[in-house]
């Protein structure tokens, strides 16, 4: 047992019992948190618009608060860039998280004194807890590998910001930074095709224990080390890796092929990082459920998703939700963001303790035809698809085709990335186009009433995807592009990147 080890137990087993304790008192967590964070935020502009010194009951907060889109509140985020103090939370923030907004353009989030520790700490502790209950604790003799964002940071306004997973780099403690991969130089590149490229060069050579990053970035840094090595798997080249850690987006569309890549049995642990706060974390294995992180800084509502465009949703507090219901998720933290939509969708599947699934975003799905389609259902199908096919989909997106230019009914478009062949993926659509029915109603109402046809896959070469992000500087390690769309923009596009133009991989 090495000496990183023995530091890491005894803090491991305080993380755990934190947990524990955690898990057996979820509502007197949620119901401090908010009072602290009225409390804390009443002198501010927006705690003095919204009364919060009389607020003495979640009934009134709901009240005077109203559910916010990020539109709403970014005049008072703009306000603090400019220099303004005490406006959505004590103070002036101390960074800002730059990423994309989900009606376009740029969106800036606040991250306070106070929330700053939650997105790292919060990360850590999933990983320390789930590491001492499976004896994964020697990871940490070996080297950690964090694909991250850079940790470079500029300014917006008055203010230091850049990409969340760039800005938490800058909390790593000193235990931690010695097995920590990649070098900061090299972290520090910006053009990731460049990046991937030098932190597997980096790598070789290096025991690597642990590897932390997106999927879809993870398997650019697999396929990478493997062409540099001439290896045929992962374990070929790092015999003692054993964790992967990953959130972000689901993991099942990309499970199937980065398995192949390791080439044998790892553990893996799901995280729900976001920039608002860390919402969630795996603490069993093998388990879909994520454990909500009642004690993160943030209390949570949840509005029936099917509500949440009405003038007037119900809002539920955690102890009033149910198992089997898909939720619009809201957040009210302590950097100053006051019962924030998410924008994801998600489900408990289980009360006891507070688990739950990502099923989709709130403004991701396809209802060209009535069929209303989300996220969850397409990213289920998928994965079932591939289980037991020879098909290999390294990403996807999908898109409806209202007019076909070669006539006929209309139809969904998947447009695939993948090396298989035409007549693989015949059948594979055939399959897919099967689990779509079974997954939806009135997809399946749609298909036997021949008002739509059987999905159509357009495959596109390997590279299509990261060309599309490179030409929309998109490149990023927290951009990844929606499995569904309602229109067919990002469609068209990929489909009308020609093959010289992609982006070689070294």
């Amino acid at each position: 047992m090495g000496i990183i080890t023995n530091i890491v137990r005894s803090l491991a087993v305080k993380v755990h019992n934190q947990i524990e304790f955690m898990v057996d008192h979820p509502h007197n967590f949620q119901d401090r948190i908010l009072k602290e964070n009225i409390s804390k935020a009443k002198n501010t502009v927006y705690g003095n618009e919204h009364d919060f010194a009389s607020i003495d009951s979640y009934e009134t907060y709901k009240s005077r608060v109203p559910l916010n889109r990020y539109e709403a509140l970014r005049p008072y985020v703009e306000r603090s860039l400019e220099g303004e103090k005490n406006v959505l939370w004590p103070g002036a923030p101390k960074y800002i998280v730059t990423t994309a907004g989900t009606t376009g353009g740029i969106k800036y989030v606040p991250i306070s004194k106070a929330s700053l520790p939650y997105h790292y700490y919060s990360a850590r502790n999933a990983v320390l807890n789930y590491a001492l209950q499976y004896g994964l604790l020697r990871v940490f003799d070996h080297k950690l590998l964090f694909l991250s964002s850079s940790p470079q940071l500029s300014k917006t306004g008055k203010i230091k910001s850049g990409r969340l997973s760039g800005i938490v780099n800058h909390q790593v403690p000193p235990w931690l930074r010695f097995n920590k991969m990649p070098s900061k130089n090299i972290n520090s590149i910006d053009n990731w095709e460049e990046k991937i490229y030098e932190i597997a060069k980096e790598s070789l050579g290096e025991n690597v224990s642990m590897v932390s990053g997106v999927p879809s970035k993870v398997m650019m840094y697999y396929e990478s080390l493997l062409k540099q090595t001439g290896a045929n798997t992962i374990k070929e080249v790092f015999p003692d890796y054993e964790l992967f850690v990953h959130g972000g987006v689901n993991f099942s569309p990309y499970k199937k092929k980065l398995d192949s890549l390791v080439g044998g049995d790892i553990h893996t642990v799901e995280t729900y990082p976001s920039s608002e706060g860390f919402v969630a974390f795996q603490d069993i294995k093998g388990d879909a459920g994520l454990l909500l992180n009642v004690n993160g800084g943030i209390f949570f509502e949840f509005v029936p998703a099917h509500q949440i465009h009405d003038p007037h949703p119900d809002r539920l507090a955690l102890q009033d939700v149910d198992i089997g219901i898909e939720y619009a998720i809201i957040l009210t933290n302590n950097a100053g963001l006051w019962s924030s939509v998410l924008g994801d969708v998600i489900e408990f599947t289980s009360l006891a303790p507070y688990r739950l699934i990502i099923k989709g975003r709130v403004e991701q799905f396809i209802s060209a035809f009535g069929e209303h389609i989300i996220a969850g259902e397409v990213e289920s199908a998928m994965s079932t698809a591939l289980t037991g096919t020879g098909v290999q989909v390294f990403e996807f997106t999908v898109a409806p085709q209202v007019d076909p230019p070669e006539g006929g009914l209309p139809y969904h478009e998947w447009i695939v990335e993948t090396d298989n062949s035409a007549l693989e993926l015949s059948n594979f659509g055939r399959i897919l186009d099967q689990c779509m029915q079974a997954k939806n109603f009135q997809y399946k109402d749609l298909r036997a009433g021949k008002i739509i046809s059987r999905l159509k896959i357009s495959p596109v070469p390997r590279g299509t995807f990261d060309q599309y992000m490179k030409m929309n500087n998109k490149l990023d390690n927290q951009y990844v592009i929606p499995h569904l769309n309602n229109d067919r923009k990002i469609a068209d596009e990929l489909l009308g990147i020609p093959k010289q133009d992609l982006v070689a991989f070294r």
